[in-house]
Order: C-alpha cells, then structure tokens, then sequence
C-alpha cells in the first residue's frame, strides 16, 4: 500500500478505508500493518485468502472528506484544486489553459496537470508547478478557478 497522506503513516489514523475496486467502493477496516520498503502491507479484516486480497491490488483508497482534518488558510487537498478551471495572466493578458485533471508530487513542489477542456485556447495538456505566489497567484473554490502566472506558449 502506497499512501499520499504527509507522513506516510497518517493513512492508518482513518477509519473505515473505502476501497475503490472494479467493482465499485467496497468499505474495509485494517487490522494490521508492516512496513515494507517506502510502502506497507496491510491485512483487511476477513480476507485471509491471498487470492482474494488480490482482488484489492492496484486501488484508491479514499476516506470520508468530515474525518480529514481543516486546513489552514492558504492551504488545500488535491480533491479540492481537480476540476477548477486554470487561467493564466501570463504579461497582464487572461487566457483559459482548461481544468486541472489531476496532481502529482516531484519532491520538489507538487505539480498541476492541466487538461484542456471546450473553452481552453488549445487542446495542450500542461503541467504547471504548485508553487503559490511565483506560478500560482490565486485559488478560489467559491469561483472554480486557479489563477496562474504561467506563459500560455509553454
């Protein structure tokens, strides 16, 4: 199990997991853990078979949004920036890039995957750095949208 909670092992503080499987969200509880390597191996409560543990294999695991705690001001959850709209002021001028589809960290500052949707200039998928206050000049939720500092040409 791989966790993308800050430090790792918070994951384990939240209960129940919900499993999204192919054959839709199956709620779980955790009984035991072990790290392995920068992962973990879980055991879930009543499958003991290694055949159907495999069955949970290659899932997301999500957790009900009232048990996450509150943030500070400034500060948000990657399920709270996918879907807003991203736009640029790149040299004063606004411009649609499209959506963020979704985020990934690199170590050094976690990046926005941004998909064009009907509205944006191109059909260019672009990755702009999370980085507030040098790429990223706003996040409204109430509108929808991130605001960028980001050359629409790259």
């Amino acid at each position: 199990m791989h966790s993308y909670t800050e430090p790792a092992e918070n994951l384990f503080e939240y209960h129940p997991w919900l499993l999204k499987t192919q054959h839709g969200v199956k709620q779980v509880e955790i009984d035991e853990v072990r790290p392995h390597g920068d992962a973990f191996v879980v055991h879930i409560v009543g499958i003991d078979d290694r055949d159907d543990a495999a069955a949970f294999t290659s899932v997301d695991i999500a957790v009900e949004r009232d048990l996450l705690p509150e943030l500070d001001d400034g500060e948000y959850y990657w399920s709270q920036l996918e879907g807003l709209v991203v736009i640029t002021q790149y040299e004063g001028i606004e411009k649609r890039l499209g959506r963020v589809s979704k985020l990934f960290e690199t170590g050094a500052n976690d990046v926005l995957v941004v998909a064009p949707d009907d509205q944006s200039i191109d059909q260019r998928e672009r990755l702009i750095p999370y980085v507030p206050e040098q790429f990223v000049l706003s996040v409204n939720l109430d509108l929808g949208e991130i605001r960028v500092d980001w050359d629409p040409e790259f």
